[in-house]
């Protein structure tokens, strides 16, 4: 399996100088239309880049804005999983408190959280 995974990486890598040898051609790239930069008194002049550097790029910070997306909202699940961990843990240390001072006897309330009751 690692050995397709490395002819399927050797590929793509291929194919991509491919597509950069096949736009090194010069763009001129925009920050804000000419119309609006002129209205705020930017000078509006335009970055040259070749082609190729244009689309991985935007390829890449569309992957970065992406997982800096799902890293915001999934962070109210991360909140909550840890919440559950650190109540896990409570009831652990309840538990070998309630056993040691007892006698082994468990406590009533953690008989209900471990189904016994």
């Amino acid at each position: 399996m690692r050995y397709i995974k490395y002819v399927f990486l050797g590929a793509l890598a291929v194919l991509l100088i491919m597509v950069a040898l096949a736009n090194r051609a010069m763009v001129s790239l925009y920050i804000l239309p000419q119309e609006i930069s002129e209205a705020i008194g930017l000078s509006g002049e335009p970055l040259q880049l070749p082609l190729f550097v244009v689309v991985v790029g935007g390829i890449i910070l569309g992957l970065l804005v992406g997982f800096v997306w799902e890293w915001l909202r999934e962070s109210k699940f991360r909140g909550t999983a840890r919440k559950a961990g650190k109540l896990e843990k409570e009831i652990d240390r309840l538990r070998a408190e309630t056993s040691t001072e007892k006698g082994g006897q468990a406590d009533d309330v953690l008989a209900l959280l471990d189904g016994k009751a």
